[in-house]
C-alpha cells in the first residue's frame, strides 16, 4: 500500500478501508499533501476489489476544518497542468469520492467547516457524533463556497434551509443536522467508533456489484429525468440478475440464511 502524507490508512479483514485525516495539531485542515494524499487514496480504494466500504474521518477532536489559511496551496511552484485543473483540491476531492463505486461513509468526528464540511457532503452516509458541529463558514471569510458545497447542500435540504446556512455561515449542530437530513445518525461520544465500525462492517457485507450499480444510479438522479432514470434502473437491475451474488441471495432466501456475496 502506498504511503500518504497526513493520512492514515487502515483495512480491516471485512474490507473497510478506513482514511483518516492527521493533522490534529490543526484540526485536519488541509494544505497541499493532504490534499494530493486523500485523492490518491480515495482512487486506490476504489481501484481495489477487496475493499468493499471507505470510512473517512479525523484524527483528534475533529473531522476537517476546511482549508489550512496558514499554509495555503502554493499556486506559483505548482505545475501547469495543476494551475490550469478546472476542479483544484477541493473539485478533485468531490469527483473522487462521489465516483467511488463502493459506500463511502462520513465518520463526522468533530467540528467539520468549509471544504471539510464539503468532503462530508460529497460522502453516501455521515455518521455524527453527539458533541460535532458542522458549518459551511465562508460567509465568515468573505468567501462564496466550494468542494461541492454549493451543489450537494440544497440537495440534502432544500434551496432555503441551503440558503440560510451559507449566506449566515452559522454553525448546525449534531440534532438540528439530523433533524434536516444532514446526518444518517447521531451517535454518543461514548460509542461512536464503535457504531461506526459496526455501521461499515453491515455495509461491507452487502453485494459488491449491486452497491456500485446503485450508486451509479443515485449520481446520475441528481441531474436525469425520470424516463432516464427508469432506463438507467432496468440496465442495471438486468445486470445484477446476472451475478452469481443475485443466485446466492436466493439460495440464502431459501435455506432461511445469510447470503454471503463475493462480487461475481
Amino acid at each position: 500500500m502506498a504511503d500518504y502524507a497526513h493520512l492514515l490508512v487502515e483495512t480491516s479483514p471485512d474490507g473497510v478501508r478506513t482514511l483518516t485525516l492527521d493533522r490534529p495539531e490543526k484540526l485536519n485542515a488541509v494544505n497541499d499533501a493532504l490534499a494530493s494524499s486523500l485523492a490518491s487514496a480515495v482512487a486506490d480504494a476504489a481501484a481495489e476489489d477487496a475493499v468493499r466500504v471507505v470510512v473517512i474521518t479525523g484524527a483528534g477532536r475533529a473531522f476537517c476544518a476546511g482549508l489550512d489559511l496558514s499554509e495555503p496551496p502554493t499556486l506559483p511552484s505548482s505545475t501547469r497542468v495543476e494551475r490550469l485543473d478546472p476542479y483544484a483540491w477541493v473539485g478533485t476531492w468531490v469527483h473522487r469520492v462521489v465516483r467511488c463505486e463502493k459506500p463511502v461513509i462520513a465518520a463526522v468526528n468533530g467540528p467539520a467547516a468549509g471544504a471539510g464540511f464539503g468532503l462530508a457532503l460529497a460522502c453516501d452516509l455521515r455518521i455524527v457524533t453527539a458533541s460535532a458541529r458542522m458549518t459551511a463558514g465562508y460567509a465568515r471569510r468573505g468567501l462564496s463556497p466550494d468542494a461541492g458545497v454549493s451543489y450537494f447542500l440544497p440537495r440534502h435540504v432544500g434551496l432555503g434551509r441551503a440558503a440560510d446556512i451559507l449566506l449566515t455561515g452559522r454553525d448546525l449542530d449534531a440534532d438540528e443536522a439530523a433533524r434536516i437530513g444532514l446526518a444518517t445518525e447521531v451517535v454518543a461520544d461514548d460509542s461512536f467508533g464503535e457504531r461506526v465500525r459496526a455501521y461499515a462492517a453491515q455495509l461491507a457485507t452487502g453485494a459488491p456489484i449491486a452497491h456500485a450499480l446503485t450508486k451509479r444510479l443515485l449520481v446520475r438522479s441528481l441531474d436525469t429525468e425520470l424516463d432516464a432514470a427508469l432506463r438507467d434502473e432496468l440496465v442495471s437491475i438486468k445486470q445484477c440478475f446476472a451475478t452469481r451474488d443475485v443466485a446466492e441471495a436466493i439460495t440464502a432466501f431459501r435455506e432461511k440464511r445469510r447470503p454471503r456475496f463475493t462480487g461475481e
